[in-house]
C-alpha cells in the first residue's frame, strides 16, 4: 500500500497559495483514483482510499503535518510514503523526485521527519523563488500570480502522473524519466 501525502494548510484563505500545491495534487489524485473519503479524527487529516492507495491532506497546518502522517502510517503501515510539497529552492514548474534528504527549511518536512524519519519519497514541486530580501514564509503563503495560474494546473497534473508512475515503476526509473529542471518538460 502506498500513502501519498500532499502538504498544505487547511484554511480556505490558503487554498491558492504556493504552500498548498501539495493539497491541490491530492485533490487531483483523489479524482483520478476515484478515491473515497475515510477520514477519522485520529488521523488529523482528510484521508482518502482507492484500492491499495491512501491519499492524505493533513489538517494540522503545515508545521504539524507529521502528526497526521505519523498517525496514518502507524495505523495502515504503508510500504511506501510519498510526500508532495512546494519547493522554493527549484525554479517554477520544475519537479524533482528523490528519497530522503534534508528538509531544506520546509517546516512540513521537518515535522514529518520528526514523526517518521526522513526515509520517504519526496515529489518536490517548484513554486518559484522569493526575490532577494523577500521573506520566504510570506512568499510561500502568497497566491500564485495570474501569469503562473496556467502553469500551476500543469504542475499539479504532472505531479499526478509522477505519482501514478511511482505505483508501477521503481523510484530510479520515475526519477530518471520525470524529473523536470528549469520548469521544462522531459516527457
Amino acid at each position: 500500500m502506498f500513502l501519498f501525502v500532499g502538504l498544505g494548510n487547511p484554511a480556505e484563505n490558503y487554498a491558492n497559495t504556493r504552500h498548498n500545491i501539495g493539497f491541490r495534487a491530492i485533490d487531483a489524485l483523489s479524482v483520478r483514483f476515484k478515491a473515497s473519503l475515510i477520514s477519522k479524527p485520529q488521523f488529523f487529516g482528510d484521508l482518502y482510499k482507492s484500492k491499495d492507495t491512501l491519499l492524505l491532506k493533513p489538517i494540522t497546518y503545515m508545521n504539524n503535518s507529521g502528526k497526521s502522517v505519523g498517525a496514518v502510517a502507524d495505523f495502515y503501515k504503508p510500504q511506501e510514503i510519498v510526500v508532495i510539497h512546494d519547493d522554493i529552492a527549484i525554479p517554477f514548474g520544475s519537479v524533482r523526485i528523490k528519497r530522503g534528504g534534508s528538509s531544506g527549511g520546509h517546516n512540513g518536512l521537518k515535522s514529518i521527519d520528526a514523526h517518521i524519519g526522513a526515509d520517504y519519497i519526496r515529489v518536490r514541486l517548484g513554486v518559484g523563488t522569493p526575490k532577494i530580501g523577500q521573506d520566504a514564509a510570506a512568499f510561500v503563503l502568497s497566491n500564485f500570480s495570474k501569469e503562473e495560474s496556467d502553469g500551476v494546473l500543469e504542475i499539479v497534473e504532472y505531479a499526478t502522473l509522477v505519482c501514478e508512475e511511482l505505483l508501477m515503476k521503481s523510484l530510479d526509473e520515475v526519477s530518471a524519466r520525470y524529473t523536470r529542471k528549469n520548469g521544462g518538460s522531459n516527457v
